[in-house]
């Protein structure tokens, strides 16, 4: 597959040393898809993007739950969680936000499955 013109730049946000995210950009790689990786754990990031991302996904999508640092989380923290508290949660700690998730331009795509990628980018 050669490089996609048609797309807005991708953007692919998370921490470096997640192995999905690897996985991801390698397909990317792989498939000659030009990419930016942001990482969320820079100071903003999470916060900057989280209303837009809430507003295209829902928070619900959004807040990891399986991972480490949800685990890590106070009981408090973690009881009756709604919208506002979710988006203050994972902007304070971005590594609740599943990963990877890549802005195409035209759609948010959140987690690696290379069947939805190869759709994406067909």
């Amino acid at each position: 597959m050669t490089q996609i013109e048609n797309f807005s730049p991708v953007k692919i946000f998370g921490i470096k040393n997640c192995d999905t995210m690897k996985k991801a950009m390698n397909w990317l790689t792989e498939n000659g898809i030009a990419y930016e990786f942001i990482d969320t754990k820079k100071a903003g990031v999470a916060e900057a993007h989280l209303p837009d991302w809430n507003r295209r996904l829902g928070w619900e999508a959004l807040l990891n739950t399986r991972g480490l640092m949800w685990k890590k989380l106070t009981d408090e923290e973690r009881s009756a969680v709604d919208a506002e508290k979710a988006l203050k949660l994972m902007a304070r700690y971005p590594s609740l936000i599943k990963r990877p998730l890549l802005d195409t331009g035209k759609h948010l795509l959140l987690g690696f499955s290379p069947e939805t990628y190869a759709r994406e980018f067909k």
